[in-house]
């Protein structure tokens, strides 16, 4: 149940790289295991490597929603493309930050690939919560949505799915040198993702309009408590050792 969308797996294996961890060639093998990415018109390889010597210290996720735009700074033009694709990364150099969102690179019938869209960024730290304030929320958010999505008539076909998803281990999405808390916090939200996609599935018609509301508060605090686990994990590599 890893995280299929392209941000991820660039910030947590280009941060390992970054950190010393792993080979930039074994970084980028990583990334690219559905298929190559381009950034603008430059290999990714290539993108990394030269930006290594201009400084290049980091990567961060943002996971952001309308309304809610988690993991970006600015500016404007920035925060609308990540909005719009619902994930970026952004590339933090010495004294400037490169924006980076991702679209389906579709060049030909027989490649699929991810091309990067570059854009200005600003440095700034953006408000995202620790890896222990997001572990906490994504572990009230559990019990919430266990509670409601286990019980309200709509999901009663998806009752076994919706359990086995929260009892079945789960892979994280992150790299070598990852906290041990970050990895089981990602694979927790990775784990909890799968309920979100599960409620998709149920249109929620037999409900009462109390059934619903209550249906529809419990997945926006699940998708917001499993977002910020996952920026909050990725980010987690650069935090001080406790």
């Amino acid at each position: 149940m890893r995280d299929r969308r392209p941000s991820p797996s660039l910030v947590a294996w280009a941060n390992a790289w970054l950190t010393g961890h792993t080979g930039l060639d074994q970084a980028v093998d990583a990334i690219e295991r559905s298929g190559p990415h381009v950034v603008g018109e430059v290999p990714l390889r290539a993108w990394l490597a030269g930006l290594r010597p201009s400084g290049l210290a980091g990567l961060r996720l943002a996971l952001p929603a309308p309304g809610d735009p988690l993991g970006l700074s600015g500016p404007p033009e920035f925060n609308t493309a990540a909005i719009e694709a619902g994930e970026a990364a952004v590339a933090v150099l010495d004294g400037t930050a490169v924006g980076l969102v991702p679209a389906a690179d579709l060049r030909g019938s027989s490649y699929t690939g991810t091309a990067w869209r570059v854009l200005p960024a600003r440095t700034e730290q953006p408000d995202v919560p620790s890896l222990a304030e997001a572990d906490r929320a994504l572990t009230a958010a559990m019990r919430e949505v266990t509670e409601i999505m286990t019980t309200i008539d709509d999901v009663n076909g998806q009752r076994s799915a919706v359990l086995k998803a929260l009892r079945d281990d789960a892979d994280s999405g992150l790299a070598p040198g990852y906290p041990a808390r970050a990895h089981r916090v990602d694979a927790q939200a990775c784990r909890l993702a799968m309920i979100l996609k599960l409620a998709d599935r149920t249109a929620g018609h037999t409900l009462t309009s109390r059934q619903a509301l209550a249906r529809a508060e419990a997945l926006a605090v699940l998708d917001r408590a499993v977002r910020r686990a996952h920026v909050a994990a990725h980010a987690a590599v650069f935090e001080p050792a406790r």
